[in-house]
């Protein structure tokens, strides 16, 4: 069987290309909802490293999607099922190194081709069934969701029991959904957001307070701290959250920045911090997500919210439309009905 994938084969440049679907991987999904990521747009836009686009292009972009069951043979999907598709492929078994920090495992529009395909091939184990009354828009996320379950679910292995406060700096879509499943996970936690935007801070409504990170009291001390900024805004937000934490607190590093970032060891040694990374997710964080959605059905609608763009795509030409939709956005993931 003939598969259609669109691939980017150089910056703000799509091309399509036709593959055989070999049937080997035992199941077949149809992509409906696709949500663009920033890292597909630091591909898209050209502003990885050069050495890195010559190394990956041509790819199908998209690590974020559902779709609909077309073919499974081995059983556990019926033809229809809604689910959603795992980016992170396990290569190999390993007791101690969770399966998204492997150096052996494979990520979709990475190092592999992404979901922006007009059939995925793929292994049923790196599919999770949805609830059937979701908002697909919403799931169509559920990836960089998962991100922040897995970051918290590590903040709570790590993280010392003095709880009474913890921060989230940034006011994007990462710090809007660590900070609300922080709450839903752990309600008894007084969440505070800080960030640089008042009209995004309006929208963090479900957690205790929130804080221009200019106007931030010099009182105020945090347990613990997550920071979701990322690129050009790292070194600040992580020197602000060295400043504001407590001895012996946790932060977690969840912002992607393509530069080395300059961190204050001294302070960091003075007050026996502890700070760690967190990138991807995997089976199990996807299926955690998912049993919170049905356990918190709020948290959907609060999901919502960062809902931006939603574009059909059913031509080639919509693609790019879509893509450059994103890159014009304020706040929010830009959705793609994928009709093709």
């Amino acid at each position: 069987m003939i598969n259609t994938i669109y691939r980017l084969n150089a910056p703000r440049r799509f091309e399509i290309d036709f593959e055989d679907i070999s049937f080997t991987q035992n199941c077949i999904v149809r992509p409906t909802h696709l949500s663009i990521c920033n890292a597909d747009q630091r591909y898209y836009q050209g502003t990885r490293d050069a050495k890195v686009l010559k190394d990956k292009l041509p790819m199908a972009l998209i690590h974020e999607g559902v779709g609909e069951v077309v073919y499974d043979k081995s059983g556990t999907f019926k033809p229809g099922d809604k689910v959603v598709m795992i980016p992170n492929i396990a290569t190999q078994d390993d007791s101690i190194i969770a399966e998204n920090y492997r150096e052996s495992s494979k990520f979709c529009a990475s190092s592999t081709d992404g979901f922006m395909q007009e059939l995925v091939e793929i292994s049923p184990e790196r599919l999770v069934k949805l609830p059937n009354d979701i908002n697909l828009d919403v799931a169509a996320f559920t990836e960089i969701v998962s991100v922040s379950v897995h970051a918290i679910s590590r903040f709570d292995k790590i993280a010392h029991q003095r709880r009474e406060a913890v921060g989230v700096w940034g006011d994007g879509n990462l710090a809007f959904i660590t900070s609300l499943f922080l709450k839903k996970m752990f309600p008894d936690i007084k969440v505070c957001v800080f960030g640089i935007s008042s009209e995004k801070l309006h929208d963090f409504s479900f957690v205790d307070e929130t804080y221009l990170t200019t106007e931030i009291p010099n009182e105020l001390r945090i347990d613990h701290a997550f920071e979701c900024v990322g690129a050009g805004g790292s070194p600040i937000a992580i020197e602000q959250i060295i400043e504001y934490i407590r001895p012996e607190g946790t932060i977690a590093i969840m912002g992607v920045s393509e530069y080395p970032v300059p961190i204050n060891t001294r302070m960091i040694l003075e007050k026996g911090l502890r700070l760690f990374g967190t990138s991807r997710s995997g089976k199990a964080d996807f299926e955690k997500t998912i049993k919170l959605y049905e356990k918190h059905p709020e948290i959907v609608s609060y999901l919502t919210h960062i809902v931006g763009n939603v574009v059909e795509v059913s031509d080639f030409a919509d693609i790019k439309n879509a893509f450059e939709l994103d890159t014009r956005k304020a706040f929010g993931k830009t959705v793609m009905h994928w009709n093709l």
